[in-house]
């Protein structure tokens, strides 16, 4: 029954895609065209596919080959990423990396194997032309049957389309890094703050985010757009329709350019199946958070006669997108009021030595000295000896935090502090490499009065045993005490990535070569985003081996989310579950915390590595990663890294 269901739609794609061959022949073309792009009361001008924006869903079947010819209707160059996809390196569509691009007036043709299944999609990576409208869907068949039964089978594809196009919000955001930012802090929340914590507490809290030049509401970089789902607005209203009792797979892509959101569906739980195109152990939850470009399946099922709204809020609480799923055309579903806005607290910067290495344009405003009264104890230090600035030698677990009750920490710097570490290393001040702590145990850390962290806790952020390879690295969206931190409405499942497990492993379970340690960074004040303090134009391509087992270490230094894409080869997240680890094509990395993945480097040839958010991507966050060897060499062997916590690989 489902085999016709795809016949017929590929049928039925022939005619929006120009089908070049007999039917079930994977054979397409797709124009890349200027498009109007309907939003409430107005048109917009955009980039699109055959002359819409979102493209059409491409359906593909596992273990067939793939020829889709890509025609530039543009006055600029153009592209398609075929985002998640295993196929060849030049095939990758990513120009100056994979090949060269899709001059004006020019036709390019895309030649691969469909060597996997899942939910997947599609975009431009040229220019802006993906925030601007150049993505659609994507859709392959297994061939094996799916662990899982559906009646229904809906792809919500969800974007973030903005007024301005992607070239203009670049370079307001380069000339004023807070121009799009709606929820800008006044003196009535410093009132309301007082109110709530003390005048003494509100005004200290102000001083420390002024001082670092962020605000609380520092969450989404870009606020005023139009949240779309299937390209509809929420007062279009995207319907689904189902028959009561039936089992409805929803295949949720994030398509924006920079929004995270939160989904769900009221009165309906959600069963998630597929993570990233992968099956995963079926968990149920009420709701979850989709990182920009990831991919989940989920499966519900509405027995009542009525309709129920699909809710997508963005994790800043700015805009949310809706459709419905119900019995009948032109029924609405219930849309409850936005929640309440989250704000960061400090907690999600960490106020860690870990964070050193970040620049926040200029941080020489903020008064240390407003730390006096912070209270450490039940801190301890495991194996390291700390040697302070004035001679005085401190010895690990014996070293009472409890004593720095009321410590003024009026003009500490990390510069005049050696620290002699367990294995007798001297680290001298900010070059201090803290992976390396992996003794220190901050699990007994009390709140910091006055600072707005309350109950602050490093446990899982690289300071303790989740530093070693193959242990729990932190849950990107379950940072303690983070104004980050997803709950669910009214105290329902909230997905973590802890519950994701793989339902069938991909690779076998074995020991990492190495590790590559990446710190993500940046300098809002100057709107600039890098790895390793370097932008992309600067920086030396990563180097990978053929047959290696690499594990890269993520060390956000930044106070915004990060998904990490690398294209060409599965990312395998460590969410703590062993060889049931899922693999991904995106990692979500936290501000202020480490993440952790592996790569079984199978793929020859040049790929590129990036965060997903196209203006941090665009400003320099950003890497070239060079795989050397491969089929028709003989595989290299390597002897698996020490559980040692310290970086093995570089980025050279």
């Amino acid at each position: 029954m489902r085999r016709a269901f795809h016949a017929l739609a590929a049928l039925a794609l022939s005619g929006a895609f120009g089908f070049g061959g007999t039917a079930g022949a994977a054979e397409y073309s797709i124009s890349v065209d200027r498009v109007p792009i309907q939003l409430d009361g107005r048109v917009k001008q955009g980039i699109g596919y055959n002359g819409r924006s979102p493209g059409e869903t491409l359906r593909f079947k596992e273990g067939e080959d793939v020829v889709i010819h890509v025609k530039n209707n543009l006055n600029v160059d153009t592209s398609i990423h075929w985002h998640g996809f295993i196929i060849p390196p030049e095939m990758d569509g990513v120009p100056g990396i994979s090949f060269p691009g899709i001059k004006p007036g020019e036709t390019f043709t895309y030649r691969f194997p469909i060597v996997q299944s899942g939910t997947y999609w599609y975009h431009a990576h040229s220019g802006f032309q993906e925030p601007d409208g150049a993505y659609g869907s994507i859709v392959i068949e297994p061939k094996e049957r799916e662990p899982f039964r559906y009646d229904r089978d809906y792809v919500v594809i969800l974007a973030d389309k903005h007024d301005h196009d992607g070239s203009r919000i670049m370079r307001n955001l380069k000339m004023m890094p807070d121009y799009y930012n709606r929820k800008q802090r006044t003196l009535f929340d410093l009132f309301a703050d007082a109110g709530e914590d003390g005048a003494g507490a509100a005004l200290e809290n102000r001083t420390m985010w002024g001082g670092m030049r962020m605000m609380p509401t520092d969450i989404e970089d870009v606020h005023g757009y139009t949240p779309l789902m299937n390209g509809y607005t929420p007062a279009m209203n995207w319907t689904g329709l189902f028959n009561p009792g039936e089992r409805v797979r929803l295949r949720v892509i994030n398509a924006s350019s920079m929004a995270f959101f939160d989904i769900r569906i009221p009165g309906l739980k959600m069963t998630v199946v597929q993570s990233d195109g992968n099956n995963v152990q079926p968990v149920t939850v009420d709701e979850f958070r989709i990182g920009v470009s990831e991919t989940y399946d989920v499966i519900v099922r509405p027995r009542e006669d009525k309709a129920y709204s699909i809710i997508a809020e963005s994790m800043g609480r700015v805009a949310a997108a809706r459709g419905t799923l119900a019995p009948r055309p032109g029924m609405v579903g219930e849309m409850p009021p936005m929640r309440k806005p989250p704000l960061l607290t400090m907690a999600d910067m960490r106020l860690d030595p870990m964070m050193a290495g970040m620049d926040h344009g200029s941080m020489e405003g903020m008064d240390h000295g407003s730390m006096a009264g912070m209270d450490h104890s039940g801190m301890t230090s495991g194996g390291a000896t700390h040697t302070m600035a004035d001679g005085t030698v401190m010895q690990g677990a014996a070293m009472d935090k409890g004593a720095m009750a009321g410590m003024d920490h009026s003009g500490m710097t990390s510069g005049g502090t050696t620290h002699t570490m367990a294995d007798g290393t001297m680290m001298q001040g900010a070059a201090m490499d803290h992976s390396a702590m992996a003794g220190m145990d901050h699990g007994g850390e009390g709140p910091m009065e006055g600072q707005g962290h309350a109950a602050m806790n490093h446990a899982g952020q690289g300071h303790g045993d989740d530093a070693t390879p193959g242990a729990k690295a932190a849950d990107p969206f379950y940072a303690p005490g983070s104004g980050l931190t997803p709950k669910a409405a009214n105290g329902g499942k909230f997905l973590s990535y802890a519950d994701l497990k793989a339902q069938k492993p991909l690779f076998e379970d074995r020991e990492p070569t190495r590790e590559i340690e990446l710190r993500l960074t940046g300098n809002m004040e100057r709107y600039l985003w890098s790895i390793n303090d370097v932008k992309y134009e600067d920086s030396e391509p990563i180097r990978l081996r053929y047959g290696e087992r690499v594990r890269f270490k993520f060390v956000n230094e930044t106070m915004m989310m990060h998904p990490m894409h690398l294209h060409g080869m599965w990312s395998i997240l460590d969410a703590g579950n062993g060889k049931w680890n899922p693999a991904k094509h995106v990692i979500n990395v936290a501000p202020g915390t480490v993440a952790y993945m592996e790569t079984e480097v199978d793929a020859t040839g040049e790929w590129a590595f990036h965060c997903h958010l196209q203006y941090h991507m665009k400003t320099g966050m950003f890497r070239k990663v060079i795989v050397e060897g491969g089929p028709g060499q003989q595989r290299v062997e390597f002897t698996p890294m020490k559980p040692t916590g310290h970086g093995q690989g570089g980025d050279h």
